[in-house]
């Protein structure tokens, strides 16, 4: 029978998980049973075993406009419930439920049993239904999850009091990401490959995981262009747990991925059986890029790009974290290009992957963050605690990003503000632990150990500041002693130090700007900011706005040892209003000046 509570189009039907594909699937997005838990008592009073009195629209949280109920208090925990028929089809498949996100502890049953615990509020998770799910039959899922505001936990720009104010956010609680089902092989099947690029070969190392390893099975890889295959591999699938191919591409089908050509192959993933026939077959895609550092410099495919980078929060005045539809999120890039950025820091949030995928096609650089605040405690000079779920977040980004060639470099944790002292606190353990972490699972990117304030790693591939002066000759002052080695370090008050000093690693100033420009409240007397807020004094016209943002950029643009810059921010987000845009993506000032101010030469890019 059609389940009651999934409408015939749920929203965001597109497929999740863009650079893993396989054609059956099926979304679960569309309306649940939903019911909040404000004591998180629902487990004693049986919750798991009855119907829920209100309805939610998935994957939006219930905070959002799009899901229906727009609560914005506090919620302790949430449940949902709804139940699925299995398709028939899949009777000799295994069956596996994919969340894409629920924010922030989630417990899962399916038809009675417990098959899944996660925590963290930004990194993907699955549940192996295992004999639960049985192909024709219907089957009632349940998930709790619990975002309470007193513990130590990555939230990213939620408010931790009830009111949104100055750069923090309405709260997300539970899914808010795509959830669906997928079968795979029951006796092996392929799991998430690791593609990387090698360009001083010209080739990938393919490592394609595998659920198991059976006798006589083989894996194969297969490179393809517009004019068609460019090269295949295969090899033993029966020895490894996680096969490697190595995949060399002649040197006439060579073309480099960059924001000037962002050219992708396709990459066609098998599991094949004793007899030759294909077991599993999964897509995906690659590019072709290399990052590295050399001195000051940070390279990209040997050569100075200079990164006009955006501060991109990835929030919608409906969907709060979750865009409304996928062209939105492609929408985001499309305007941070329009603006003459080539480039995103996405900040403070783990992005949903398809907008990782739009940003491969379209040659954006992007620097992946994790949404780390949330850690602060009242101790002087250990005030800032992340505990071990910092790093096991942390890395299941770093496992599902690692294949999108858009990613230029990594930011594990943001603006962590503390004294360096002769004690060693656990900041330090977690920033040191966060950097290796991220250097283990992926050493062909630049990891930056913190942004902004406190560097904790002498080792740090890049190091940065941020820097919100608004007077164009006093920002210039202050970033003239990049030359000398003495660039601007932020430091705490009274001059405090909070970083281990500068190495002559590659610098960019990754947040400034930020200009207070609200033309809808310019007139209003006074600065009063609960309702608008932004750096500095509110330019009068728009023509000082875009004069001052023309002095900013062209400090940066001007130094020849700045490998690039970071712009705050790509849209207003609340009562936040700084953006190049409004909040709703309405133009906010004349973005052909602001294009033509980004796009004169960078010094960086023409020295030598």
């Amino acid at each position: 029978m059609p389940d009651p509570y999934l409408p015939d189009a749920p929203p965001r039907p597109e497929y999740p998980r863009p650079q893993f594909t396989r054609d059956a699937w099926l979304n679960l997005n569309g309306e649940w049973q939903f019911e909040t838990d404000r004591s998180d008592s629902g487990l004693e009073r049986g919750l798991t075993d009855r119907e829920l009195t209100g309805r939610i629209l998935v994957p939006f949280c219930p905070e959002s406009e799009l899901s229906g109920i727009a609560e914005t208090d506090f919620l302790e925990a949430v449940w949902y419930r709804r139940t699925v028929t299995v398709p028939a089809e899949w009777a000799d498949a295994r069956v596996l439920l994919h969340f894409g996100a629920v924010d922030h502890d989630t417990t899962v049953w399916a038809g009675g049993q417990e098959v899944a615990r996660h925590r963290g509020g930004f990194t993907p998770f699955t549940a192996d239904l295992g004999d639960v799910a049985v192909p024709g039959e219907e089957l009632t899922l349940v998930v709790r999850a619990r975002d309470s505001r007193h513990t130590v936990q990555a939230r990213g720009k939620q408010a931790t009091w009830y009111a949104n104010s100055h750069c923090h956010y309405t709260r997300t609680t539970g899914i808010w990401q795509t959830v669906w089902l997928e079968p795979v092989p029951r006796a092996v099947a392929l799991r998430r490959p690791r593609i990387t690029p090698d360009l001083a070969t010209g080739s990938f190392l393919v490592e394609l995981p595998l659920s198991a390893n059976v006798a006589g099975h083989r894996v194969r890889a297969t490179l393809s262009d517009a004019d068609g295959t460019v090269v295949t591999a295969e090899g033993r699938a029966d020895l490894d747990l996680c096969p490697r191919l190595v995949l060399t591409v002649p040197e006439n089908r060579r073309r480099t991925w960059s924001p000037a050509d962002p050219h992708l192959y396709d990459l066609a993933l098998e599991l094949v059986g004793p007899d030759g026939e294909v077991v599993d077959i999964a897509r995906s895609y690659a590019g072709l890029r290399s990052v590295s550092v050399r001195g000051k410099e940070l390279l990209l495919n040997g050569e100075r790009v200079f990164q006009r980078l955006v501060l991109d929060q990835g929030y919608y005045p409906d969907g709060l974290m979750t865009a409304p539809t996928d062209a939105a999120l492609l929408r985001d890039i499309e305007l941070g290009i329009a603006a003459g950025f080539n480039g995103a820091r996405l900040h403070q949030k783990v992005f949903e992957e398809r907008y990782l995928y739009h940003a491969d096609r379209l040659g954006y650089l992007v620097w992946g963050e994790f949404g780390d605040w949330g850690c602060e405690t009242g101790v002087r000079d250990d005030n800032q605690r992340p505990d071990a779920s910092y790093i096991t977040q942390w890395l299941e980004a770093l496992e599902r990003d690692h294949s999108h060639p858009s990613i230029v470099g990594w930011c594990p944790l943001n603006e962590t503000y503390q004294n360096l002292h002769d004690r060693i606190t656990v900041l330090d353990d977690v920033t040191r632990g966060m950097f290796l972490a991220t250097k283990q699972a992926d050493p062909t990117r630049p990891v930056v150990d913190a942004s902004g304030y406190a560097h904790r790693v002498p080792e740090t591939d890049v190091y940065d500041s941020h820097c919100y002066e608004q007077d164009p000759v006093a920002f210039a002052k202050i970033m003239a002693g990049l030359a000398e080695d003495r660039p601007y370090v932020n430091t705490g008050p009274e001059g405090r130090t909070w970083s281990v000093p500068y190495r002559g690693q590659p610098y960019f100033c990754s947040e400034f700007g930020g200009i207070w420009w609200d033309p809808e409240t310019v007139a209003a007397a006074g600065d009063d900011t609960s309702d608008s807020w932004g750096y500095g004094e509110r330019p009068r016209t728009e023509e000082e706005f875009v004069e001052r943002f023309r002095g900013l950029t062209g400090v940066l643009l001007g130094d020849p040892g700045m490998f690039g810059y970071c712009y705050t921010q790509l849209t207003d987000v609340f009562q936040e209003r700084n953006g190049v845009y409004r909040f709703d993506r309405s133009e906010k000032a004349d973005t052909a000046q602001l294009r033509a101010a980004q796009l004169r030469p960078a010094a960086y890019e023409e020295t030598t």
